[in-house]
């Protein structure tokens, strides 16, 4: 007796699950700037990576437009996996040993007189690539005197000997950011812990001293709570540390973290107030913030006044 076929049957489509609609004081107009063209051919011509590109942060159409970017050096594959970062997650290629030049060759033809540098995390190799942010700075410095160099780095797994290369080179500010509350990190940050961050703010501080600026940063919105905010303040005041950014996290593809809230503007300034009541030299808290976002209106004085 011949078996009947049961008719295949089609699969039931999957809807991926939406964004959340963006608040009103989240939605951008895009600049019109012929300067965005022009920052954007510089860079490829220069065969330069920015993590305002790489990260898909919101501010890039204004920061180009302004002709200025944040420098991502070592490559655009990362080693971690965190789950609010865009950057790639793959083997990383050799680090390019003329990528020093062209980065100093980009802020002389940008006319900087403020630039950040920041880099993919280099897992890979010894010193995390500590020694290729240290050529960096020394190849901006070369060709841009009187500029002011700002690194943000990854942890570099908190070796002292990494730290002491990048200082070395004598940038004005370190920056590296918690970027999440304690409770938080393990499911926000990959390899990454939260008392390790810390270190290494406090190791930055304590080998720069005056003449160092150390600055960190947040992002809200994960789920974090009032008080865990506020301790995670004290914490990296309770290192020594100068600036703070608070920003509003954006979900950069439906397969990273989800956005849990929108926090308001009113309450942005808040948390600004208490940053600055704790005793932060600088804060810039709101949505839109981002580490290097309008990083040049910091007050820092300048290398000549600070004792040597």
């Amino acid at each position: 007796m011949r078996a009947e076929m049961t008719p295949l049957m089609s699969p039931t489509p999957v809807t991926p699950p939406a964004r959340p609609r963006l608040p009103e004081w989240l939605r951008l107009r895009l600049p019109t700037s012929d300067r965005f063209s022009r920052t954007r051919n510089l860079l490829e011509d220069l065969r330069l990576h920015t993590v305002c590109e790489s990260a898909k942060c919101p501010n890039h159409w204004e920061c180009w437009s302004k002709g200025t970017a944040t420098f991502m050096i070592g490559g655009d594959r990362c080693t971690r996996a965190c789950g609010f970062c865009a950057v790639n997650t793959a083997k990383p290629l050799a680090l390019e040993e003329d990528e020093p030049r062209r980065v100093a060759e980009a802020t002389r033809r940008m006319g900087l007189k403020h630039v950040v540098i920041t880099a993919v995390a280099r897992d890979d190799v010894a010193d995390g690539g500590a020694d290729h942010f240290r050529k960096t700075i020394e190849n901006v410095r070369a060709l841009n005197p009187g500029i002011v160099i700002e690194v943000l780095t990854p942890d570099f797994l908190d070796k002292d000997e990494a730290i002491d290369a990048v200082l070395s080179a004598g940038p004005e500010v370190f920056n590296h950011n918690l970027e999440t509350v304690r409770r938080l990190t393990p499911s926000v940050r990959h390899r990454a812990t939260y008392d390790r961050s810390l270190s290494v703010l406090r190791k930055a501080k304590a080998r720069g001293g005056d003449r160092l600026y150390t600055k960190s940063g947040m992002m809200l919105g994960l789920g974090e709570a009032q008080d865990e905010v506020l301790g995670a303040m004290e914490d990296l005041r309770s290192v020594g540390c100068d600036i703070l950014t608070l920003g509003q996290y954006l979900q950069p593809t439906l397969k990273h973290l989800p956005v849990v809230e929108f926090v308001s503007p009113a309450r942005f300034a808040w948390f600004g107030e208490m940053a600055e009541a704790m005793g932060f030299l600088h804060v810039a808290s709101g949505p839109m913030v981002r580490s290097s976002y309008h990083a040049d209106e910091a007050p820092l004085r300048p290398r000549s006044s600070v004792p040597q």
